[in-house]
């Protein structure tokens, strides 16, 4: 019987040094880059919440602030600007929940003249606090480039008047005989919402340091 060598086969050369190569990746030379990928550090998860905590105490109320952003840890990493973008979503959510309140509150409840304007007027708060955020939340897209100064204060004007939209609803229930359940309801989701967008605010405020 004829025997097999490479000469009559020329591709038999290139399947033996394919073979050889498989034999050294899987033993040595590559042992080293897999080792190299699986140990390549990843920044853990309590790294990011430990940041998100640190942070949040530059706002005014920091339990609120690190228990509405911790969940968003591996999204928010390290990184000051996601941070900020988080906390403008958690607000922009919050304020859609009590503008819609208070829109349910306009129309289902029988209020007397003055509960009635108190409550329109706090409709309208509510509504231009929401537009306000949702104008922040696009901007934080494009904070880069060079007119970052211009940028970053348009941005802490918005917020800023989401926050002083949310107070002048407040505002409209003092000293006019509004129902006490109807104030202490929308009382409640208010400052819930003034209170995470003015932390949005100083974490915001932060990127501009």
């Amino acid at each position: 019987m004829e025997s097999f060598t490479c000469s009559k086969f020329p591709s038999c050369y290139s399947l033996a040094i394919i073979i050889t190569l498989l034999y050294f990746c899987t033993t040595t030379t590559c042992l080293p880059t897999r080792l190299l990928v699986q140990q390549s550090p990843v920044k853990s998860n309590s790294s990011s919440t430990e940041f998100i905590k640190t942070s949040c105490r530059v706002t005014l109320y920091p339990d609120l602030c690190y228990n509405t952003l911790s969940s968003y840890a591996s999204t928010i990493q390290t990184n000051p600007t996601e941070l900020a973008n988080a906390a403008l979503s958690v607000s922009l959510n919050e304020a859609k929940s009590t503008s819609a309140l208070v829109l349910k509150l306009s129309k289902g409840l029988e209020l007397r003249p003055r509960e009635a304007s108190a409550v329109k007027d706090c409709v309208e708060n509510t509504r231009d606090s929401v537009d306000e955020l949702q104008q922040s939340l696009q901007a934080m897209k494009d904070l880069k480039g060079p007119e970052f100064e211009f940028k970053i204060n348009d941005l802490q004007t918005w917020v800023s008047a989401a926050l002083t939209n949310e107070d002048t609803c407040m505002d409209n229930f003092e000293g006019n005989g509004v129902n006490g359940k109807v104030k202490d309801t929308i009382r409640g989701r208010i400052v819930r919402a003034s209170q995470l967008i003015s932390n949005a605010l100083a974490l915001i405020n932060q990127l501009n340091q």
